[in-house]
């Protein structure tokens, strides 16, 4: 939580207070945390459609003939593969293979690239891009002058296309195009953070409160006003990691089960690859694995995880399942026992038994 006296106003605050959001500290910014309550948020996302406010966000522009180079040797993934309209996931890493943060970078065009960093880290992700960044590029934070909504669920693409007159099933999965929304220009992005099917919105300062409001008249369609509270039972129950707990600069992307994210045969080099080529060849001590709790309880960062007897690791995430109805959670183990199916977890004085499984816990349905 943040420092309530210093904390940030998102652009659409006084519209969340209207509209019956409970408001609380997070990531330097006072956010929705929810409206109607978490559970029937998180299932009219699993079920119809969400509406979120992401603007706290960071949205940074790298721009110039160098762009996709420059910021090729800040992330592991390979940026030279992207095309314009596509975008990807990747890790920033340290020199000791610690990571920074997570991101998803767009390419818009051969030189002008969108960096859209975790709220929290911001501030240190703008500082080691600067110190890192070289060749013929600039750098453009555009996070207090714009705003980003996030439409996710099987009915966003029904709900949204009222808006615009573009074809949304022409954005396929992590795409972006930048078209007409509600008469506002906007850059609309197929991805999200919870697991089912959606967009993020990425809008001008002037223009995004009218796309919000126009979106906000569809609730009689099925589409649901939600706060961050259920945002984050819904990506835990798709295995999506959260930076500062599941993942930050103590964890490497090969323990975290981000291999398939280091592209080591890519042609820059990027910061940290010595040192995870180190991890790969000695093997990782410890592997990021999921948790489902058998007995009473809920699952929460922090808790000690065991096998046999023996503490083996820690919960970085934890809460209960709505779709699953169940608690689940994600934590490092150490490796001998991370391939174990038993375990148990402290809660406090008592332990309680839990299974060891692989994520995610939740796949959406596929369409017929």
């Amino acid at each position: 939580m943040s420092d309530e006296k210093n904390l940030k106003s998102v652009p659409l605050e006084k519209r969340h207070v209207e509209l019956g959001a409970r408001m609380v500290p997070f990531a330097g910014y006072s956010m929705p945390v929810q409206y109607e309550g978490i559970k029937t948020e998180h299932e009219a996302v699993r079920t119809s459609a969400g509406l979120f406010d992401v603007s706290h966000m960071g949205r940074v522009y790298v721009t110039g003939k160098d762009a996709i180079a420059a910021v090729d040797r800040l992330v592991t993934n390979d940026v030279s593969k992207l095309v314009d309209g596509r975008a990807h996931y990747t890790v920033m890493c340290n020199d000791a293979g610690g990571i920074i943060d997570d991101l998803v970078i767009y390419r818009l065009t051969a030189d002008r690239l969108l960096l859209c960093l975790n709220a929290a880290n911001r501030d240190a992700d703008l500082a080691h891009i600067e110190e890192h960044l070289s060749g013929d590029v600039e750098l453009d934070d555009q996070s207090d002058q714009t705003l980003q909504l996030a439409i996710q669920g099987p009915k966003a693409q029904q709900i949204l296309q009222q808006l615009t007159d573009y074809d949304l099933g022409e954005i396929k999965f992590f795409r972006c195009k930048q078209i007409e929304v509600a008469g506002v220009t906007a850059l609309v992005a197929r991805t999200g953070y919870t697991g089912e099917d959606g967009f993020e919105l990425y809008l001008p300062g002037d223009g995004g409160e009218k796309i919000f409001d126009a979106l906000v008249t569809r609730q009689d369609e099925g589409l649901a006003m939600c706060g961050l509270g259920c945002r984050d039972t819904l990506r835990l129950e798709a295995g999506l990691l959260l930076h500062g707990q599941d993942i930050d600069q103590s964890t490497n992307p090969l323990e975290a089960g981000l291999g398939w994210l280091v592209k080591f045969d890519k042609e820059s080099d990027f910061i940290g690859r010595q040192a995870l080529e180190k991890v790969r060849e000695q093997g990782v001590k410890r592997e990021l694995r999921g948790l489902i709790l058998e007995g009473r309880g809920v699952l929460r960062p922090g808790y000690p995880i065991e096998v046999d007897g023996t503490e083996v690791g820690q919960l970085t995430s934890g809460s209960y399942s709505p779709t699953l109805e169940a608690s689940i959670g994600l934590g490092y183990i150490d490796k001998d026992a991370a391939r174990a199916s038993d375990a148990e977890v402290r809660i406090r004085r008592r332990t309680v038994a839990a299974k060891i499984v692989d994520f995610p816990f939740y796949r959406r349905p596929k369409k017929s």
